[in-house]
């Protein structure tokens, strides 16, 4: 009769809907020395099960301490780099800021100017030509769209 029972609960066991109270009486039957014969295959396993609910973790579990100061140390080296980026910025520009005249004498720097001045007198005067062919652009299309509108 017992043996029937341990049947049944080890099917329910199996397909996993017993209680927390049927597992306590599978655990309890296998852990007694005498089993019934066909049942035996199953008492390691309820035995082991035992045993291993009893044991108790003792090692230390690392919670989040290692994010937090991985945070932080993301934190002050992303710091460390801005520092650096302003420092160099910093000297690039006070030691790159030479002025002309530093580097060119007068007599280079008119002629450059007088150049440029030059050129910027004949841009001016092709600009001015450019005007007069947009307006001729603008006819032409004109004539050309009543061309095509008129049959």
């Amino acid at each position: 009769m017992e043996s029937d029972k341990i049947d049944q609960l080890l099917k329910k066991y199996f397909d996993a809907t017993t209680t927390a109270s049927e597992e306590a009486i599978l655990r309890e039957y296998f852990s007694q020395e005498k089993v019934a014969p066909h049942l035996e295959q199953y008492a390691p396993m309820f035995r082991y099960f035992s045993k291993e609910k009893e044991e108790q973790f003792t090692r230390q579990v690392f919670k989040s301490e290692s994010r937090t100061s991985r945070k932080l140390w993301y934190t002050w080296v992303s710091a460390a780099a801005i520092v650096l980026l302003l420092v160099g910025v910093y000297f690039n520009t006070t030691s790159t800021s030479n002025s002309l005249e530093d580097e060119y004498t007068a007599a280079e720097i008119a002629a450059a100017q007088e150049a440029l001045s030059l050129l910027s007198i004949n841009f001016n005067k092709g600009a001015e030509k450019i005007v007069y062919l947009e307006e001729f652009e603008k006819n032409t299309n004109r004539f050309l769209d009543n061309e095509h509108k008129t049959p």
